[in-house]
C-alpha cells in the first residue's frame, strides 16, 4: 500500500473520531459551550475538532473523553460488524507501520 493511501486512511479515521465526538456529546446532552468548560478548552477548539479542522492531541482527546465521562476507545470503535473488523485491521496495521 502506498503512502497516498495510507494519508487516506488515517484522514477517514480522524473524521471518524470528529463525528463520533460529536454524537458522543449530543447523546450526552450537553453544548459545545459546555464540553469546553468541562474539558478546559475553547470552545472554538470543540468546534474546529468535531468539524475536523482541527486534530486533537492525545492529551486533549484524553480530555475530552474525561469530560464526557467515556472511554477514548469509544470515538475509534465503528458500531459493529465487518465495518468494526476493517477498521480495527487499518488501525493496527497504520500503528504498525509508523510505530
Amino acid at each position: 500500500m502506498d503512502d497516498f493511501e495510507d494519508k487516506a486512511d488515517i484522514e477517514a479515521q480522524v473524521r471518524r473520531v470528529a463525528s463520533r465526538l460529536r454524537e458522543e456529546r449530543e447523546k450526552a446532552r450537553i453544548s459545545q459551550m459546555d464540553l469546553s468548560f468541562l474539558a478546559d478548552l475553547s470552545q472554538n477548539q470543540v468546534f474546529c475538532i468535531e468539524t475536523g479542522k482541527r486534530i486533537p492531541n492525545l492529551y486533549t482527546l484524553l480530555k475530552v473523553c474525561h469530560a464526557l465521562n467515556i472511554s477514548p476507545a469509544v470515538l475509534f470503535d465503528p458500531p459493529g460488524g465487518e465495518e468494526r473488523a476493517q477498521a480495527r485491521e487499518t488501525i493496527i496495521r497504520l500503528v504498525s507501520k509508523y510505530v
